[in-house]
């Protein structure tokens, strides 16, 4: 398997690209939220890794569409199935003015009304170049979500970007449910971890993993992280490797499998054990 570069990433430099992207990203996941029938966990709310960013994937109704945000080359698009498509470049704009066209030619392709938005932050630090190395740290944190799940028998959602937070995350579901909790409320009922990346919030200004359990087990997470890895306990108690620590290793994708890995068996341990 060939090897992955992890592109630096300047939490300074990009801030406002970042920010900008979360806001496009919200677009997008709109109206997947809108147009798609309810799944569990919400994952009919998620985007996708594209090759060139994100997309929703093929949204299927009348019209069938798919929409894109593209990192690499800073624009944002909407395809329908049949064949028209709208191109807006990406240039730090309000999300309110994107959306507004994107429900226009949704609009004209015989969709119903779509989703409002109404943010009208302007990023005017917005860089086409920043958003590049994004695409490329976003690539490759996929491609290590996928390699790491491929390796589990128990269920696991999709690789799957939340555009409300602004992270790629995977669920991991061991298939026991916590007594006493409604099993048809799946958000409190079922067992699970979460492996996730994000670019940075307000708790942690830098891109970070970070792996989180429900219901939190005593022990978790354990003593023994891995080197660099560190327990994190302000606003979500899990544990965190910061995304720059990566550039330190020699092989970045294997420090990311042995955190994730081991965290799995820990979580394997414990949540078996753990009564709710």
């Amino acid at each position: 398997m060939a090897r992955r570069d992890f592109p630096v990433l300047d939490p300074v430099d990009f801030a406002a690209t970042r920010d900008a992207l979360h806001a496009y990203s919200r677009i997008l996941g709109d109206w997947a939220k809108a147009s798609r029938r309810r799944r569990k966990h919400w994952w009919h709310a998620s985007l996708r890794p594209s090759l060139a960013g994100l997309t929703t994937g093929v949204i299927y109704g009348d019209p069938d569409f798919e929409m894109e945000l593209n990192l690499r080359e800073s624009a944002l698009t909407v395809r329908t199935g049949a064949g028209e498509r709208l191109c807006e470049e990406l240039r730090g704009q309000a999300a309110a003015e994107l959306a507004l066209r994107v429900r226009r030619f949704l609009a004209a392709a015989g969709a119903p009304d779509g989703p409002p938005n109404d943010d009208e932050a302007v990023f005017d630090a917005y860089s086409a170049v920043q958003a590049n190395g994004m695409a490329r740290a976003l690539s490759a944190v996929a491609a290590a979500f996928d390699a790491f799940r491929a390796g589990i028998r128990e269920e696991t959602s999709a690789v799957q970007f939340w555009p409300h937070h602004f992270d790629l995350a995977m669920l991991w579901l061991p298939g026991d449910t916590i007594p006493g909790r409604d099993p048809d409320d799946e958000e409190y009922a079922d067992k699970q971890m979460n492996f996730g990346f994000t670019f940075g919030d307000d708790g942690i200004p830098e891109p970070y993993f970070y792996v989180t359990a429900y219901p939190l087990p005593d022990a978790f997470p354990p003593e023994d992280l891995p080197a660099g890895a560190e327990r994190y306990t302000e606003g979500f108690t899990g544990a965190v490797l910061r995304y720059r620590r990566l550039g330190r290793e020699p092989d970045p994708d294997a420090c990311l499998q042995a955190l994730w890995n081991g965290m799995l068996a820990d979580g394997r341990r414990h949540l078996a054990a753990q009564s709710g």
